[in-house]
């Protein structure tokens, strides 16, 4: 069969009333440019006849049996014969039409091309507003500052890209989140990504759309989060971190006290040493976190970070580990010396608080580490490729160790 240059991919559970019309402006712009290509309808699942509408159109139908927008493209994907694929959801309220923008661009070589609603137009009605002013923008806003992308639309339904090099992003969310995930991936994987403006228009459907503002929008977040270990736990780690140890270098001498009267002791004292056992295990979960993430093809491998946990090997981890709980301890001894000599008493809160904190501090931040440090060597484990005994062990009951040893038949009859 002869290679195709455009599929034109539509998700589809039970559209029944607007499957058509998409299917028709499809055809009339794939007529109209000359293009070969195709229009293919992944299916979902549907009960409403949307299957034979799609096929009585001309489109090819191709049953996902996985539930969950994500698995209706990624085996549409798989199954597109086109070069190129132009993905809309099939409600009507993308033009098919009008797809020359997107083929311009990724003829021009660029391997994912998004549409830009805000850029393009959004028709009265077409979305609701808290997507309009608060999820898209908020969304798309983290999206931009944790990836260092320029998409201003992340979650635009209607875009276009290589087939090859999306397939090669080895994409893997199910649900509404994979449109994350494509731009997440690709821009980690620098590829060439272009937006064009879109314009977007009431659906035609009668029934509720199957989108759920919060309950997706809070998936998309957190796909974000996930794949950001560095503003999920670094960035909050290092300003914990930063702020225990500043504060309780501050106060460290003693109280302090302020113009106004207001004295600072104890107890911020207590909360910068819980920054600071807070910040280090955030910072732990960042390494850890990107370590398994980029091992196992979540994020892509990045050389200053591999030489990052190339210095921080288990052994040097330990010993800062031990180094800090050896300190805690003679600390901790030399503060329950102090107890000792005022009678198991009431604790000197100027002084000998000050350094049971300190140790109690030491004693838990190393404890930490070396747990960390473990866990993060356990994610280092070589994946095998191959058995250790490569050759086949004999059929037969087991033998122990103790066992006498068997006999040559040929021997005994001798």
């Amino acid at each position: 069969m002869a290679a195709l240059e455009l599929t034109i991919l539509m998700p589809c559970l039970n559209e029944a009333e607007t499957l058509r019309i998409c299917i028709t402006k499809a055809q009339s712009f794939l007529a109209r440019t000359g293009i070969e290509g195709e229009v293919v309808v992944a299916d979902n699942g549907s009960t409403d006849g949307s299957q034979e509408i799609a096929e009585a159109a001309g489109a090819r139908v191709v049953p996902i049996p996985t539930r969950g927008y994500g698995a209706a493209l990624a085996g549409g994907i798989a199954e597109a014969r086109g070069r190129f694929v132009i993905m809309g959801d099939a409600d009507d309220s993308y033009d098919f039409a009008n797809l020359d923008a997107f083929v311009e661009k990724l003829r021009a070589g660029n391997a994912l091309v998004m549409g830009n609603r805000f850029a393009g137009g959004i028709a009265p009605g077409a979305m609701p507003w808290h997507h309009r002013y608060l999820g898209n923008p908020v969304l798309s806003f983290v999206g931009r500052l944790f990836f260092r992308t320029r998409i201003g639309d992340f979650h635009c339904g209607l875009r276009g890209f290589d087939r090859d090099a999306i397939i090669a992003l080895n994409l893997r969310t199910s649900g509404m989140e994979f449109a994350s995930e494509m731009v997440v991936k690709a821009t980690l994987e620098g590829l060439s990504i272009a937006e064009v403006p879109t314009t977007l228009s009431p659906d035609g459907r009668s029934r509720a759309p199957h989108l759920r503002s919060f309950r997706d929008g809070w998936r998309h977040l957190r796909f974000l989060l996930l794949f950001s270990p560095r503003w999920l736990f670094l960035y909050p780690g290092i300003a914990l971190l930063v702020f225990g140890l500043v504060t309780g270098a501050v106060l460290w001498p003693g109280p302090l006290r302020l113009s106004s009267g207001i004295v600072i002791d104890l107890h911020t004292f207590l909360v910068a040493a819980m920054c600071i056992i807070v910040g280090v295990q955030s910072i732990s979960f960042a390494l850890i976190g990107r370590r398994f993430a980029s091992r196992y093809g979540f994020i892509p491998r990045s050389e200053r970070f591999d030489r990052v946990l190339e210095a921080l090997t288990l052994e040097r981890i330990l010993l800062g580990a031990i180094v800090l709980m050896v300190a805690g301890l003679v600390a901790l001894f030399w503060g329950f010396s102090e107890w000792a000599e005022r009678g198991f008493g009431p604790l000197n809160a100027e002084t000998t608080l000050r350094v049971m904190i300190v140790a109690m501090t030491a004693l838990v931040v190393g404890f930490q580490l070396m747990m960390s440090g473990f866990l993060s060597s356990m994610t280092n484990i070589p994946l095998g490729e191959r058995r250790v005994v490569d050759r086949p062990i004999p059929a037969g009951p087991l033998r122990r160790r103790d066992d006498p040893p068997a006999q040559n038949p040929a021997k005994s009859n001798e």
